[in-house]
């Protein structure tokens, strides 16, 4: 009789796991779209005219519709009364839609267009926006850049929707069963979305030995599209699904605003927020610049145009083994055999090496900047077990604003000295970037689990909306100041490679500083109140 029982597609292991798949490639793509710009910001400037300030102003105008028109609370309210799969296909749909206006605006075809003529004579004063100093463009800027970014504030509104639509999809499909193990999976695979980039973004700019930065933003198109197609495959599973189950569409509770004096009067909650937004500030916004601070640290020199590390397919092959190094990272956390779970770490830590060498011998800030996110996929499950299990959460958040520090005034001090030092550049290169990236994982894996310790249950939906408000503002408002700062403490330099990054570096690292402030903090409320912060979230 048991066997006779109908078993749903979320009984599956498979069908689950096909689920979680199709969203976390389609943030996946997003991520790679995200930055699809930030590897080739010199090519930006040499080509279309872009100095610092118009790159910043346009990467800062990604989460404009989200913070000023408050996008994000919208987004919240379709998911709550559309359902999971139609909030998926909608908001992939709106970043299709805003990565072919970005492409358009910085392709060949654009350029002596009317359409050019018209922005380049309007949209130069925005009234109230100027006068508060928020606007999202400014006389003078190019109308590429002004374009481009009308795009990417369209794709960052489908972008925000996608994120808070995918978490929701993974509570449905895993609730009573992996679900952290999930959640943290479409994380990783999200982040190596980052390195994919910074890979294969100045690899199309470059493609055939003629530049063309529209080839790029063309990949993420492409990706873009193919991450609609799995939303609307994942339409159609979860649609299955739901006929199996009887049940109608699981959805958030709605956003109210009667919730607001609730949260806002309560220092936990605070804490929380600020503690996201400085440290997202310092991470995000940097990503969007660290590989032109790479370029102007490091010495680099090409190598010889018939070698084999000049070749195209290098860029494939590091590929490769970048992947093989968060595979056999990320599995060798879930492995019980010592054999196979060391023999895993080992594969993984020995490709990383490969990796490092192949980047050395490219001489590519790109690709040495793309092994940010790989030690992240290896200790992420790690971290996660420990809070589970032996918490120490605001531990955690202190350690990684103290490395997050240190990482960024490593960039500010220490690097510069080694211009020159042609090897010794490259291993301190790699070895922040990587203990960063390690950073990335410990901060997040703390922060998100303390908010349901720190605000009434009844409360939770509102206030991760209101924070992840709050962290727009500083994802819109630092890569336009780390631009600004740029400009302001480079005058007159006009080669992209020569930026001095000294002043938005130790910026960030302020941002650090304050975190780690804020860490002490929380450290003392959760002492006094008996929040539990530091107790394990798994009770015996």
């Amino acid at each position: 009789m048991t066997q006779a029982i109908q078993k749903t597609l979320r009984d599956s292991a498979g069908m689950r796991w096909t689920a979680l798949l199709l969203l976390a490639l389609a943030m996946f793509c997003a991520y790679i779209f995200m930055d699809i710009l930030s590897p080739i910001k010199d090519l930006m400037q040499e080509t279309r005219g872009w100095d610092s300030t118009a790159f910043g102003t346009m990467q800062g105008s990604e989460v404009f519709l989200n913070v000023f028109v408050f996008f994000l609370i919208f987004a919240g309210i379709i998911l709550d009364k559309m359902g999971v799969r139609f909030t998926a296909v909608l908001s992939a749909a709106v970043m299709v839609v805003g990565a072919c206006v970005k492409w358009y605006a910085v392709s060949e075809s654009f350029m002596g267009t009317g359409l050019e003529t018209w922005f380049n004579n309007h949209l130069n004063y925005i009234p109230v926006f100027d006068e508060l100093g928020v606007s999202p463009f400014y006389a003078g800027m190019p109308a590429s850049a002004k374009f481009a970014a009308c795009g990417f504030m369209i794709f960052g509104c489908g972008c925000e929707m996608a994120g808070i639509t995918v978490s929701r999809g993974i509570v449905k499909w895993f609730k009573g069963r992996e679900m952290a193990l999930a959640m943290g999976s479409e994380m990783a695979l999200a982040r190596l979305g980052v390195a994919t980039c910074m890979i294969f973004s100045p690899f199309f700019a470059r493609l055939g030995g003629e530049v063309s930065v529209s080839r790029s933003v063309a990949f993420g198109v492409v990706l873009m599209c193919i991450a609609l197609i799995m939303t609307i495959v994942y339409f159609f599973m979860d649609q299955k699904l739901d006929a199996q189950t009887g049940e109608a569409e699981e959805k958030d509770d709605p956003f109210k605003i009667s919730d607001l004096g609730k949260i806002l009067t309560d220092a936990g909650f605070w804490i929380v927020a600020l503690l996201c937004v400085l440290y997202y500030s310092a991470i995000f916004p940097f990503q969007k610049y660290a590989v032109n601070m790479l370029q102007c640290n490091l010495t680099l020199t090409a190598p010889d145009a018939n070698s084999f590390w000049a070749q195209p397919d290098v860029t494939i092959v590091q590929y490769i083994i970048m992947l093989i190094v968060a595979a056999a990272g990320f599995a060798s956390n879930f492995q019980k055999k010592a054999n196979l779970k060391y023999g895993l770490l080992a594969l993984s830590i020995l490709a990383l090496i490969t990796y490092c060498y192949m980047g050395f011998m490219r001489q590519s800030a790109e690709s040495i900047f793309a092994v940010f996110p790989l030690l992240a996929v290896l200790i992420t499950p790690i971290l996660g077990s420990y809070l589970d299990h032996h918490g120490k959460a605001a531990t955690m958040l202190v350690l990684g604003s103290i490395l997050l520090i240190a990482c960024h005034l490593t960039f500010a001090f220490v690097l510069p000295m080694f211009k020159g030092n042609a090897v010794g550049g490259i291993i301190i290169a790699y070895t922040t970037i990587l203990v960063l990236g390690a950073s990335f994982s410990l901060v997040p894996a703390s922060l998100w689990p303390s908010v349901p310790k720190l605000v009434d249950a009844k409360v939770i939906g509102s206030a991760y909306a209101l924070i992840f408000w709050i962290q727009n503002i500083g994802l819109w408002l630092f890569p336009l100041l780390i631009g600004k700062v740029l400009d302001q403490t480079n005058p007159g330099v006009t080669d992209p490679t020569q930026f001095d990054y000294t002043a938005p570096l130790v910026m960030l690292a302020s941002l650090g500083v304050a975190a780690l402030i804020l860490g002490f903090v929380l450290k003392v409320v959760d002492k006094k109140k008996g929040i539990g912060l530091e107790l394990p979230n798994i009770t015996e």
